[in-house]
């Protein structure tokens, strides 16, 4: 069984296809980054014509691969949402497309519940956490905790209340001149970095719910650059530092909040953000603070936009007899609670 899977969500995009014999045969991105680090941040009208330009650029790289056969794609599975809408259009169309050329079932995938089973492209993790488990999904666009009961059926427990933690990140890197994307330059600063030269808040650390908050903490680290040197290597080193420190923080007490809460010991931890070392080390710290609890990291080259995660969910989808004809849809607010297929939707 060979699933291709189409991720064009963001400013990144990907295919991949996935075997459920021998796993991933082929993934391949093409990022935007350089182009839209100009402007500090994505710009949705750019993002949706560079997909349309690169997903071309990677079919044809695909198609020559001597490994792969496209006679032998049994479905072709795309993101739907959530996303940018342009940029969820290229990739509906040219999945659609592919599908009525090939005569193949089209797969409709989450992004964020790709996020979630993205852990399992590791083959380390040959042995999979039960159902029910928890999962924390930090990234560019969300950040949240989610109750994963069974295969298609979750459960928001905690959200971002307006900017996510990978938003934050990427908009203080921009204003001490770091160029977009900012999260892997950031955490090398933040090692150079000395804790206790600044002080910044940790949002909603100590509320009674799982909900997170970040707007806060980015205006008074904003205030914090304004009225600092940041022309000074060690400065930025230290903002960088605190402030990685104030959003794992909160991270870290809420993942163990909810799994105290909901008396489970199995967490799975994926998105963008999740490939911080520092983050990674105080998640396991703090696991051993539960009983026979095992936490799961997404493969570092598989934390960011992938098309590997939605071959994968895709082809799980596709084993459970979910599919559907070529039909051009996409949803740019779609919720990992709005199952597709299981709702009807």
């Amino acid at each position: 069984m060979k699933i291709l899977g189409i991720e064009t969500s963001c400013d990144d995009t990907s295919i991949a296809v996935y075997d459920d014999n021998f796993g991933l045969l082929f993934c391949c991105t093409k990022s935007q980054s350089k182009i839209h680090s100009k402007y500090g941040g994505v710009v949705p009208e750019i993002a949706s014509r560079l997909h349309f330009k690169n997903i071309f650029f990677l079919l044809n790289k695909l198609i020559k691969n001597k490994k792969i056969v496209k006679e032998e794609i049994n479905a072709i599975s795309y993101t739907v949402g959530p996303g940018l809408p342009g940029s969820l259009l290229v990739g509906a169309t040219v999945a659609n497309s592919l599908s009525y050329l090939w005569k193949i079932p089209i797969i409709f995938v989450n992004h964020m519940e790709a996020h979630l089973f993205s852990y399992m492209l590791d083959f380390k993790y040959f042995i999979k956490p039960k159902f029910p488990f928890l999962s924390l999904l930090v990234s560019g666009g969300h950040t949240q905790i989610v109750l994963a009961k069974s295969f298609g059926k979750y459960t928001i427990l905690g959200n971002c209340l307006d900017d996510s933690a990978g938003e934050v990140i990427d908009k203080i890197s921009n204003m001490i001149g770091i160029k977009y994307p900012g999260g892997k330059k950031m955490s090398k600063l933040a090692k150079h970095g000395k804790s206790g030269v600044f002080s910044f808040p940790r949002p909603m650390i100590n509320s009674n719910d799982l909900n997170f908050s970040f707007s806060g903490l980015k205006t008074h680290v904003t205030r914090v650059v304004l009225n600092s040197n940041i022309k000074n290597y060690q400065v930025k080193c230290n903002i960088a530092r605190e402030l990685q420190n104030s959003i794992v923080s909160v991270l870290v007490k809420k993942c163990f909040k909810a799994l105290k809460i909901m008396q489970l010991n199995k967490l799975v931890v994926s998105g963008g953000v999740s490939a911080n070392i520092f983050l990674r080390k105080r998640i396991i710290d703090m696991s051993k603070k539960i009983k026979n609890c095992s936490v799961y990291f997404t493969k570092k080259n598989f934390c960011t936009d992938n098309g590997a995660m939605v071959a994968y969910l895709g082809m799980l989808y596709f084993k459970h007899n979910f599919y559907s004809s070529s039909k051009i849809f996409f949803s740019p607010k779609l919720s990992i609670v709005k199952n597709i297929y299981f709702d009807k939707c």
